[in-house]
């Protein structure tokens, strides 16, 4: 929180100052240590002029100086003048860092809500932060990063490409390449002016030959794409435009098509086509079959210090990342303690009925039998009657915490109230703060114990 030092009283006006001149003394900033340099500079400067005289300049300005000192004491006394140049000292000292620092404050700082020592804390704490990289697509991904990046600069959400729905169906019909919606979202996500580019990365136009129903944020990756020569590149560049923490990356470069097969023998074509076609889904796959990975996001995974998957449309949204072969290799390879993040209520025509467990049976069996995540993150408490009647309407139900059968899948639950209800509506979504929060604590703990093995013994 930012606070406003013309809003405090006179007593408490000149504390605050302390404190904020006081936090230019804390580790991490890279302030000191160049400030000296600097002062150490400017005195080999001095030096090598001197030197370079034969000292003679300096001989003379310090027999100036002590005249003038003399005749100083003279007329003033020590006990007065010594103090009073001083105080002019320190004056001019305060005054100069106070307007460079201003200077620079209205260079980074436009609006002036803040303290620049407080912003160089945050980014400095922030640049320290673990790297987590978050897998999945939709609104999901990006409620999770709204939370992360609280915490971390150090981010990389890898985001699936086979919508084909939409503005981002439509572009990719007839321009071509990966569809922009998911990474999108998760750029306004990260994005440092998150709400105001939020807005306007998901306004659609409603006129227009050819722009009705496009949304501008898709127009403009795709614009970049055009300028830049490829997604990657686009991506990182409107990272940089937008300071967005962290980076965006698609799962892979492939123009890649979801199938789903289902309980009655109908295979759906198209991932907007699957959730439409009402049925049981029995495996899910992709053409085609064994798309290559981004090799920016295989770097990504090794380097993680955590992995998380999900919140997110299950066979939509998350599974089609473990369709890239060499993602869910990488995931498999990683050390890193992974964690999944399932879903508070289930989604009419694609997990009608799932439980938790339901949800990791997908995911193990969508990586060929293999547990990639050993923990669970489900809501604790359900939500109120209101939101479940809203829901049941729609067919939606709570996802089911069935610890006995998690159990047995080898895996550790973390139930725990990470919901924000509407009351008014009456919609269920995550939490970004919370979530974020505890996926930081619960990473800092699976930390602690792989260093002291009877942290976890305890739990």
């Amino acid at each position: 929180m930012k606070y406003d030092p013309n809003h405090l009283n006179g007593s408490a006006k000149p504390l605050y100052r302390a404190r904020q001149w006081s936090k230019w003394l804390a580790p991490g900033l890279s302030v000191k240590r160049w400030l000296l340099i600097s002062i150490t500079g400017l005195l080999m400067l001095g030096l090598g002029f001197a030197i370079w005289t034969k000292l003679t300049p300096v001989y003379y300005i310090l027999e100036f100086i002590k005249v003038a000192l003399a005749n100083l004491t003279t007329w003033v006394p020590s006990y007065i003048s010594g103090p009073l140049v001083l105080l002019l000292g320190i004056g001019l000292v305060f005054w100069g860092q106070t307007r460079t620092l201003g200077s620079i404050q209205d260079a980074l700082d436009p609006d002036g809500d803040g303290e620049l020592v407080d912003a160089l804390l945050d980014r400095s704490r922030l640049l320290r932060g673990p790297k987590i990289v978050a897998i999945g697509g939709g609104t999901g991904l990006s409620t999770l990063l709204r939370g992360l990046k609280l915490y971390s600069s150090n981010i990389t959400a890898i985001v699936t490409v086979a919508d084909d729905g939409g503005s981002s169906g439509r572009l990719r019909r007839e321009i071509g390449g990966i569809p922009p919606g998911d990474i999108r979202n998760c750029i306004a996500a990260l994005a440092d002016e998150e709400k105001l580019i939020t807005e306007l990365f998901q306004y659609r136009f409603e006129a227009g030959e050819g722009l009705s129903g496009h949304s501008f944020g898709n127009l403009f990756l795709t614009a970049m794409t055009a300028v830049t020569g490829d997604i990657e590149r686009s991506i990182a560049a409107s990272s940089k435009v937008l300071a967005v923490r962290g980076q965006v990356l698609p799962a892979t470069l492939e123009d890649v098509s979801l199938w789903a097969d289902l309980e009655d023998g109908r295979r759906i074509e198209g991932e907007s086509n699957i959730t439409e076609a009402k049925g049981k889904i029995v495996r899910v796959g992709c053409t085609p079959a064994r798309p290559a990975a981004l090799p920016r996001a295989l770097k990504a995974i090794a380097s993680a210090d955590a992995i998380v998957i999900g919140p997110g449309s299950l066979y939509t949204s998350i599974i089609p990342n473990l369709l890239v072969p060499e993602i869910a290799d990488a995931i498999a390879r990683s050390t890193a303690p992974k964690i999944y993040v399932c879903n508070i209520m289930t989604e009419p025509g694609e997990t009608d009925g799932y439980s938790v467990a339901d949800h990791v049976r997908a995911i193990d069996a969508a990586t060929g039998g293999r547990a990639l995540f050993e923990t669970t993150i489900v809501q604790r408490k359900s939500p109120s009657a209101k939101a479940l009647i809203r829901y049941a309407q729609k067919q939606s139900h709570p996802v089911g915490l069935d610890r006995d059968a998690l159990a047995e899948l080898g895996r550790e639950v973390l139930a725990v109230p990470i919901m924000s209800e509407d009351r008014q509506t009456g919609a269920v979504r995550h939490n970004s703060k919370r979530l974020g929060r505890l996926i930081v604590r619960w990473l800092e703990r699976e930390l602690r114990s792989r260093v002291d093995p009877r942290d976890r013994a305890k739990r």
